[in-house]
Order: structure tokens, then C-alpha cells, then sequence
């Protein structure tokens, strides 16, 4: 294992820390730089894709290599495992039908034109323009003042959010913040991105964060306290049952967002800051689900590709323009220097077929908001039933208090239309 794939898993994690990328003569890491793409200063966001893009054509060798050598891997381990098609692995580990998978990707991709391609539309309407440049993708709307949140305030508002759905909810992520389970500020050699560890369920998770004070780092927090409280209450499951199946991982995840998002929103009186609000929702919304099922796309062609030999750099990079092509739709400029920013996602290496979990899970917790919008008494009982049960039953079963089938044909289509409902929402803002 250490000298197999192990070995280049490392070498992608130790390459993408040790990239520094110069943006206005400051050398800064991969976090930093990427987080300048949300800066409101648009010559920022523009210099930042461009180191970005600099620094990834010159290292796009070496992520070619890495991702050829591990999807061969994968092809020939799902072919001794008799794997017919390059996903079923990730759906046995996930214990999802391939149908319900296949269901979900046609309903997102189908739903391109009301989402993503609207939204974006919309957004460039705002922003006086025809198309936004793909840098300008997830920038701040303009004329809408940029706060940075401090830590002690994002903690209240996670916290509070938590409490006013369940005090016992709000205890258990207190405990990440009082016994120093979560480890916040950018640093240099630090890896990019959050996540929630829950390490062996004999002893506590741990939390990563990028925390810079943006309001998108608040709904972060959000997210990963959710994973957090989801691993101490499946804990008592033990090592084998503790770990739950990507379907239901980002549950408590994505749930725990939603409800900080809807306080945040609540709150808000001025209609600029709250039409910024909404417009950030939607955003992650569709980074959420239209993004990880382009991701999934593109994955699919990469993999089934890959069976026939070895793809080129060239390859690769007209496989990701061609997909998200199709995803952001023709609001979104897709010029030159966007082609390698492929090679950054570290699912696509760590756990291949990964991504699909967020739109399954966002587009769960939708359905399940509703249930818990329109619930008589007892939906926080057979919400923490689900949390505490962690892999130990069938999603199947799990989602049936609350009168959940998503082997439904329209299960699909209530998380897609909440989202759809937000950007009418917006557009009524005008």
C-alpha cells in the first residue's frame, strides 16, 4: 500500500502544499490564492486566476502522470473485482443502487439550463455585462459591502443556529470550540480546503479550516461542526459500523448549513445585505450540486477513457473545458488559462467518484428541510435516530420516517426546485 497508490496520494498532497503562486507580488499559498477569486476587487480576482493558471501549466505534467497511474490502478482493480462500470465500486461503498446514482446525475444535468445557466445570467445581468469571465464566478455582488466575521462571531452564530433546532446539537459542537478539536487559520504548508476527521470512534474528530473571516467560511464552519456532531453521535457504533455511507455523510453536514444559513438570513433586514445572502446560498447551491455532478462527468470520461491508454495533458484539459462548458453554461466565459484548473481537486485522486455525495446529500437535506419546515412534533428524534445510527442501516431504511424514497423519480426534483425557487426569488429582486 505505501509504495501502490499511497504513494501517489502523497506526492499529489505534498505538490499541491508546496505550490506558491505570486499574485501582486506576494508569494501566497493555494488556499489564499483561491480564495482571492471571492475578493471584490475584480483586477484581484483576475491576477489570482492567472497565477493560478501559470502555476498549474507548469506542474501539469506531474498531475497527469498522477491521475493516468492511479485511474489505471483503479481499472485494473475494478477488473479483477469484476466492476462493470467505473462508478460501482464508489456505489457498493456507498451501499447505493447504480440506478438511483444515474437518476440523480440525468436530473441535475437536465436541470443545467434552470440552475447553473439562469443563475450565471443573472449574475452577469448585476455585474452589466453580457458573460462574467470564469473568475468572476463566485466574486461578491457589487455594490454590497464585504464584512469579515470574526471567529467569536461565526462561533455564536453556528452555535446559536444549532440550539434554537436541538440544545443537544449545539452541546456537542460546543465541545469543538471548548477542548480545541478544530484547527482554524490559514498557514503556510497547511492543507487547503475543510474537512471533519473522526479519526477512531474511541476517540474525538477533529476539524480542519481555512478561516478567513468570509461569510462563506461561516457556512463552513457550519458544514464540518455538522460532520463533526454526526461522528460523535455514530461513534457508539464502533469501528465498523461507526463510519457512515457517502449517501447520508453530508446529511448532518449540509443540514447543519442550512440551518446557520436561515438564522443568518432571518436576521437580516437590510435587502442589499440580504439579497447577497440569498445570492451566496445559491452560489454554493450550485457549486454543491451542478459542480460535483460536472465533476462526476468528467470523472466518468477521464475513467472510461483511461481503459483505452494513456491520456495526454492536452486530453485531460479538453475534457474538463467540454464539461464545464456544459454545466456553467454560456454566461460564463471560459477563456484560455482555465483549461488545468482541473488538476487542484484532490476527490478526483483520493477517492475517485467521490463528488457525487454532495448533490446527493444537498439535494437529501432539501427534502428533508422540507419535511422538517412542515413537521408536527418529533422530527429532531428521528433526526438524531438517523445521525446515531451511523453505517449500521441501509439509507433506504434511515430516510423512511421521514417519507423519503429517493429511488422516487421525483425525489430528485423537490432538492432541485428549492433551489430553483431561490434564483426566482432573486430574480424578483431586481
Amino acid at each position: 500500500s505505501i509504495t501502490g497508490a499511497a504513494a501517489w496520494n502523497r506526492l499529489f498532497d505534498e505538490t499541491i502544499a508546496s505550490l506558491r503562486f505570486i499574485v501582486d507580488g506576494t508569494e501566497l499559498t493555494l488556499e489564499l490564492t483561491l480564495n482571492k477569486l471571492q475578493d471584490s476587487d475584480g483586477e484581484i480576482r483576475r491576477k489570482a486566476a492567472e497565477a493560478l493558471s501559470t502555476v498549474f501549466r507548469k506542474e501539469l505534467r506531474i498531475f497527469a502522470l498522477i491521475t493516468n497511474t492511479l485511474a489505471k490502478d483503479k481499472e485494473i482493480s475494478d477488473r479483477w473485482r469484476k466492476f462493470e462500470d467505473v462508478a460501482d465500486s464508489r456505489h457498493l461503498a456507498n451501499r447505493v443502487e447504480r440506478e438511483v446514482v444515474d437518476a440523480l446525475v440525468a436530473a441535475v444535468r437536465e436541470a443545467y439550463p434552470r440552475l447553473s445557466h439562469r443563475y450565471y445570467r443573472l449574475k452577469a445581468k448585476w455585474f452589466g455585462r453580457e458573460e462574467l469571465d470564469f473568475w468572476d464566478r463566485n466574486a461578491p455582488l457589487p455594490q454590497v459591502e464585504q464584512r469579515t466575521i470574526p471567529w467569536t462571531e461565526a462561533r455564536e452564530t453556528v452555535l446559536s443556529a444549532y440550539g434554537a433546532f436541538s440544545p443537544e446539537m449545539a452541546a456537542i459542537a460546543k465541545r469543538f470550540f471548548d477542548e480545541r478539536w478544530i484547527d482554524a487559520p490559514p498557514r503556510p504548508g497547511k492543507a487547503p480546503g475543510a474537512f471533519a476527521h473522526p479519526t477512531v470512534p474511541s476517540a474525538h474528530p477533529y476539524v480542519l479550516l481555512n478561516y478567513q473571516g468570509k461569510p462563506r467560511d461561516v457556512m463552513t464552519l457550519a458544514h464540518e461542526l455538522g460532520h463533526g456532531v454526526h461522528q460523535v453521535l455514530a461513534a457508539p457504533n464502533g469501528a465498523l459500523m461507526a463510519p457512515t455511507p457517502l449517501t447520508l455523510a453530508e446529511t448532518a453536514s449540509v443540514f447543519g448549513e442550512m440551518l446557520t444559513f436561515r438564522k443568518l438570513l432571518d436576521s437580516t433586514t437590510n435587502q442589499k445585505q440580504r439579497k447577497a445572502m440569498l445570492a451566496a446560498k445559491v452560489e454554493d447551491m450550485i457549486n454543491t450540486v451542478v459542480r460535483q455532478i460536472a465533476f462526476y462527468t468528467f470523472e466518468r470520461k477521464v475513467h472510461e477513457a483511461r481503459r483505452e491508454g494513456e491520456l495526454t495533458p492536452e486530453a485531460l484539459c479538453e475534457i474538463w473545458m467540454s464539461v464545464q462548458a456544459e454545466s456553467l453554461g454560456p454566461a460564463i466565459r471560459l477563456s484560455s488559462g482555465y483549461e488545468p484548473y482541473w488538476c487542484y481537486i484532490p476527490h478526483f485522486i483520493h477517492s475517485p467518484f467521490y463528488v457525487y455525495a454532495y448533490a446527493f446529500g444537498d439535494c437529501l437535506v432539501n427534502s428533508l428541510y422540507g419535511v422538517y419546515q412542515n413537521a408536527a412534533e418529533g422530527f429532531q428524534e428521528r433526526y438524531f435516530a438517523l445521525l446515531s445510527a451511523g453505517g449500521s442501516k441501509p439509507y433506504a431504511e434511515l430516510l423512511a420516517p421521514f417519507g423519503l424514497d429517493a429511488k422516487d423519480p421525483g425525489f430528485w426534483q423537490i432538492g432541485l426546485k428549492m433551489i430553483e425557487g431561490m434564483i426566482i426569488e432573486l430574480e424578483g429582486m431586481e
